[in-house]
């Protein structure tokens, strides 16, 4: 099984809504039994919690499940178990970094997905409210990043 993990700051906005796009594609693609994701925040003010209400309203938009999605925190157990840590921001990588067993970890940041892109980190929903903007990002990158992994794992 391949394993892929999306970090956020608090795990209830762009990396819940990066999980459910990505599941969608995997899922569109028949890989289901090949990959598998989730995702995690950096902090622990939502642990435990929906994604957020405009994630939520965003994927329902676009008829993408996130049912049982739940906000956790990422733990330094995450650098064995995921093949792929996606990062959202800058301050996310250096979060995971800082977290004990990651010194050599493989960190992505998601806009390294998307080179042409002006942007260079994912714009945070829950401060700027512009959500169709991160799903913009987060489901080019994801088909990017399902790309290579197919890629890499030659899945098909």
């Amino acid at each position: 099984m391949i394993n892929v993990l999306f970090v956020c700051l608090g795990n209830i906005c762009r990396s819940p809504m990066a999980e459910a796009v990505l599941r969608h594609k995997v899922s569109e693609r028949g890989l289901d039994q090949q990959i598998s994701v989730d995702s995690a925040g950096t902090g622990d003010w939502h642990v435990g919690k929906p994604p957020h209400e405009g994630t939520r309203s965003l994927l329902d938009s676009y008829q993408i499940s996130y049912a049982n999605m739940a906000a956790r925190q990422f733990a330094s157990a995450d650098f064995t178990h995921f093949n792929y840590i996606i990062c959202m921001d800058d301050s996310n990588a250096a979060n995971v970094r800082s977290v004990t067993g990651g010194e050599d970890a493989e960190i992505i940041k998601m806009m390294d997905l998307l080179p042409d892109e002006t942007l260079r980190e994912v714009p945070d929903p829950y401060y700027t409210g512009n959500f169709e903007e991160v799903y913009r990002l987060v489901d080019a990158g994801c088909d990017v990043l399902l790309d290579r992994i197919e890629k890499e794992h030659s899945l098909t």
